[in-house]
């Protein structure tokens, strides 16, 4: 049985793929796979694993013997789901495997970014408190998460992960109802509601066409000017010239953004010529890491084992 992994190279080093390899003995992997290669390597292939590869209804009609797509990540919208389900390739993501990881992210930047931690270790480094005349520099504010207002916009298991850490540190956790949607559930409350009484504000939505977008200049000027938005999502969820805009006019105090419409930013994005203090961008790297992509294999390895067995498990086709 023909099996291939496309995109090895996401997953990072450091990972013990023995597990995989033993019941997919004849693997072959490909640290990348560009459109125009995919076609070539799923040729023949009856498993077919990846993390961001795109296997669009073109290469279903190419690929007759393929019966399984395994996905290591949560996000399938790279794979042509109708297709699939036409003609029959069962379809697998993986979920709960970077919980904590993500978690850390999200405070680790908040806590950055509250306490200006990386701009007071820059100051040092420039020689500003050799220069100081009192032991301590108080040069820029440094704010406490006890009794803020965290707002999550996406309440599924990253979500609620977050809101537990958050209630630890002594915030209060406010829910957006479910964008695009006119209902506010028991417990949640009204996105305009969260963007005006929101201290940070964390993003764990899905990318679909009711949140395409969803944060443009007019939320941003909704929001607190001393408000900090996390998004460890997906890019396309925030108007990147908005988001400058703001911070640089100060409708909102700072962002930590980890994602971005096109990835990598080949073609530039504005997050990255902005010049500023009160941003940080990273490649993505949330999820990743070394256990949680240990876990995200261990998952995977899972869902193949339940397919050769003829069982479901994590299977959205």
């Amino acid at each position: 049985m023909k099996a291939v992994f496309l995109d090895w190279a996401t997953m990072g080093p450091e990972l013990d793929i023995s597990a995989l390899r033993a019941l997919l003995p004849d693997l072959e992997i490909y640290d990348e796979s560009t459109s125009a290669e995919v076609a070539e390597r799923i040729a023949g292939a009856a498993i077919v694993l990846g993390n961001k590869v795109l296997i669009s209804e073109s290469l279903f009609e190419r690929a007759p013997e393929m019966r399984f797509i395994g996905l290591t990540a949560t996000g399938t919208d790279n794979v042509n789901l109708g297709a699939a389900r036409d003609r029959g390739v069962a379809v697998a993501n993986i979920r709960a495997y970077c919980t904590a990881s993500v978690v850390e992210h999200v405070f680790g930047s908040i806590l950055n970014l509250a306490h200006n931690l990386g701009n007071y270790g820059d100051d040092v480094r420039k020689g500003a408190w050799q220069n100081a005349t009192v032991f301590t520099m108080l040069t820029r504010p440094i704010s406490e998460l006890a009794a803020k207002t965290l707002g999550i916009v996406g309440f599924g298991e990253l979500g609620q992960g977050v809101a537990r850490v958050a209630e630890a540190f002594g915030m209060q956790v406010i829910v957006a109802a479910r964008p695009g949607s006119d209902e506010v559930p028991e417990g949640r409350v009204a996105f305009d509601e969260l963007l005006a009484r929101a201290d940070f504000v964390s993003l764990h939505c899905p990318l679909t066409e009711a949140t395409r977008g969803l944060f443009g200049a007019d939320q941003f000027r909704a929001m607190k000017n001393t408000a900090i938005l996390v998004n460890t999502a997906r890019g396309a969820l925030i108007d990147s010239h908005a988001l400058v805009d703001a911070l640089r006019e100060g409708d909102i105090a700072a962002a930590a953004i980890d994602v971005l419409p096109k990835e990598p930013p080949v073609d530039g994005d504005p997050l990255l010529d902005y010049v500023g203090d009160n941003l940080i961008v990273t490649p993505h790297i949330a999820w990743a890491t070394l256990e949680a992509r240990q876990a995200a294999l261990d998952e995977l390895t899972a869902n193949v084992a339940a397919f050769l067995d003829g069982k479901e498990r994590n299977r959205v086709v």
